[in-house]
């Protein structure tokens, strides 16, 4: 039988410019729209929060709320 990762969420480690996989598949959720985003789209992420977010939009929320805005 093939293992495969897809259709199951990855675990990431969010660095500056890139991340690394912990646990394969196919898509991480969104901190904010808990949307699921596919890695291969996967562009907006916090590394000193360690979220990933689906598009520009969520991160700027997510910077806002971490501000306290």
């Amino acid at each position: 039988m093939l293992m495969t990762s897809a259709g199951r969420p990855a675990r990431l480690r969010y660095l500056p410019g890139t991340f690394r996989v912990l646990a394969h598949g196919d898509h991480v959720m969104c901190a904010v729209t808990n949307r699921a985003i596919p890695l291969h789209e996967l562009r907006y992420w916090s590394v000193e929060r360690q979220e990933p977010y689906a598009d520009a939009d969520a991160s700027l929320a997510a910077e806002r709320r971490a501000a306290g805005n």
